[in-house]
């Protein structure tokens, strides 16, 4: 079916170095062909009035497990299609897809899920490739993986993994494993990016790994190691190597939960929009009421307990998982963490593009990128999602007027 053109405007345009008042953007299919500072007649066009609201790429999460009462490790491809519709209502115009530690077997069953949920997806946010979280990952830093399915990286199983599908964008492993750079060294060759994640590594053993292709960290600060004593000398752990090495890039779960406002300044000033991803790291209680849930699969999870905004163990011992948005995110650093609105939308556009080297088609609105846009009000409240072209989510329909 033919798309109309969209015309959107009357609103502050969101580019990576200012806000342009009163803007107008233009798109053709799935296409954006204009961006303007003023209003522009055009024949012919849905004409959507963003009544003075922001007007900003899509955001990109390359962190997610689930939502909408879905987990990617569910095993069925409605799973896929209903997280992706779910996020898409907060702006989150394409995602990473996750999977938690598993059987190999599972693993490959995910693999091919992907493809058809990938074919089949309309509605929701784009994937834009699979994330594999573990099973390479550090016993003391497991978090809420499963211990029996972690361990040290396998040369004949990982290979035989990518061989398998192309769908494989990023995988995180502990870099401290034994055979973990060889691993880092292997899948990078294959253009799969690795991460670092669920770590008791020191800055030593970081280096190294960044040398070989390690260049993120995975959810700084949660699961992994800061300073350390070792027979009464201090060592630095992951978190202040993800510091000094200036060129890391990190992400961080802006929930203001997972990260207090005080560690998203830090953050924030020491690594900058440029090098600090935004990820919801969401599991399937995202976008649902608190109350009991499951972290994993339906089958193998975890039961927790959601409640002030994050899911907990049972006995609240700790956190058990993110049931953040991706709105909420920009909300946390914006609000919170006192950041400006530019640099907080950077931080979940145009860096995790880089990150993903999508930045030709995602990231921005320019003429000849993906007409992925989501607009929203000044405390962060999306009004409308836009998918290459096409309103997925509307919040209030009397703003389109054909």
């Amino acid at each position: 079916m033919h798309q109309p053109r969209l015309k959107i405007f009357n609103g502050k345009i969101i580019t990576p170095y200012r806000i342009i008042p009163g803007g107008a953007v233009l798109v053709t299919g799935n296409t954006i062909t204009a961006v303007a500072d003023k209003n522009i007649e055009v024949e012919d066009a849905v004409e959507i009035d963003a009544k003075g609201n922001y007007i900003a790429p899509g955001f990109i999460d390359i962190h997610i497990h689930g939502g909408g009462g879905h987990d990617f490790m569910d095993g069925s491809e409605t799973a896929f299609l209903k997280i992706a519709e779910t996020h898409a209502q907060y702006g989150t115009t394409s995602m990473l897809p996750t999977t938690l530690s598993s059987s190999k077997e599972e693993l490959l069953q995910t693999l091919a899920i992907y493809e058809d949920a990938n074919r089949n997806n309309v509605n929701g946010s784009q994937f834009l490739g699979l994330h594999l979280e573990g099973p390479y990952l550090a016993m003391s830093q497991r978090g809420a993986q499963d211990p029996k399915y972690i361990r040290d990286p396998n040369p004949e199983e990982y290979k035989d993994v990518l061989s398998r599908s192309s769908c494989i964008k990023r995988w995180s492993a502990a870099p401290e494993l034994k055979g973990a750079i060889e691993f880092g060294q292997y899948i990078k060759s294959k253009g799969v990016l690795p991460a670092v994640a669920h770590t008791d590594a020191i800055y030593e053993d970081v280096l190294v790994a960044f040398e070989n292709g390690y260049t993120l960290a995975t959810h700084l600060y949660s699961a992994m190691s800061g300073v350390t004593r070792r027979n009464a000398y201090r060592y630095a752990g992951v978190i202040e190597s993800a510091y000094i090495i200036d060129e890391m890039d990190v992400e961080i779960i802006a929930d203001g939960i997972h990260l207090p406002p005080p560690l998203l300044k830090l953050v924030y000033k020491i690594k900058g929009a440029d090098r600090t991803v935004l990820i919801t790291d969401a599991m399937r209680a995202a976008g649902m009421p608190p109350g009991e849930s499951i972290l994993g699969s339906l089958d193998n999870g975890l039961k927790v307990i959601v409640e002030d905004g994050v899911a907990k163990l049972p006995d609240r011992s700790s956190f058990a998982g993110s049931v953040a948005t991706a709105d909420r995110l920009v909300r946390s650093m914006v609000f919170m963490a006192e950041v400006p609105l530019l640099d907080a939308i950077k931080m979940i556009t145009s860096t995790p593009a880089r990150i993903l080297k999508v930045s030709d088609t995602k990231g921005s609105l320019v003429p000849g990128k993906d007409a992925d846009i989501v607009i929203f009000d000044s405390h962060i409240n999306v009004e409308m999602t836009i998918i290459k072209g096409k309103i997925v989510y509307n919040r209030q329909p009397s703003h389109v007027a054909v």
